[in-house]
């Protein structure tokens, strides 16, 4: 009788658990599209060796802040893992914002790089922002950039790899202050 409720949750578990899994690949899949219809991302998916795009990443801070989000992991439009995203920053700010983020890897190499185990960005490498009037000032890898316009019809320069990435960020909402120094790590986890 023990185990028949053993297996009985364990089932249970599961039903739970797929519709979740299910719906976190959703999630990546419709954060993804905002970026094919924004801009200069857009042309990435055409040339990129894979992504990683993390739906929302949540950061706040008073002083000492932090960010964290999860994401999904693609190799030639396939997923092959999921990964995480932690930041610790540093510096004068106040507030919370939430974005979403797409790393691009131009080739193999920079995918093998990323999801070799705990991957760090430097606290100097930058963003391309996709909103309107907004410049790229978020703590990732890319080239640094001006961006105009909505997050479906923004305009770009200078939007290219880094190193073998490329990365873009939509504003979700929030306000924050800051002028901080601050590094990302993300964690590779293969399906």
């Amino acid at each position: 009788m023990k185990s028949m409720k053993v297996y009985a949750s364990l089932v249970a578990l599961l039903l739970l658990v797929f519709p979740l899994s299910q719906a976190w690949a959703d999630e990546c899949q419709d954060a993804a599209n905002l970026f094919r219809k924004a801009g200069a991302s857009a042309k990435f998916f055409d040339t990129s060796y894979g992504y990683a795009i993390f739906p929302s990443i949540g950061k706040g801070g008073i002083g000492v802040g932090g960010a964290y989000g999860k994401g999904c992991v693609y190799e030639q439009g396939k997923q092959i893992g999921t990964a995480s995203m932690t930041q610790v920053s540093v510096g004068f700010q106040l507030g919370g914002e939430a974005y979403t983020q797409i790393i691009f890897f131009q080739d193999k190499r920079a995918l093998n790089e990323f999801t070799s185990g705990n991957f760090e960005f430097s606290a100097n490498a930058q963003a391309v922002a996709i909103t309107a009037g907004a410049s790229a000032t978020a703590s990732t890898a890319g080239n640094s950039a001006g961006a105009s316009g909505g997050k479906n019809d923004a305009i770009t320069k200078g939007a290219s790899y880094n190193k073998g990435m490329a990365t873009f960020t939509i504003a979700k909402g929030g306000l924050m202050y800051e002028a901080s120094l601050a590094g990302q790590k993300y964690k590779f986890k293969p399906l």
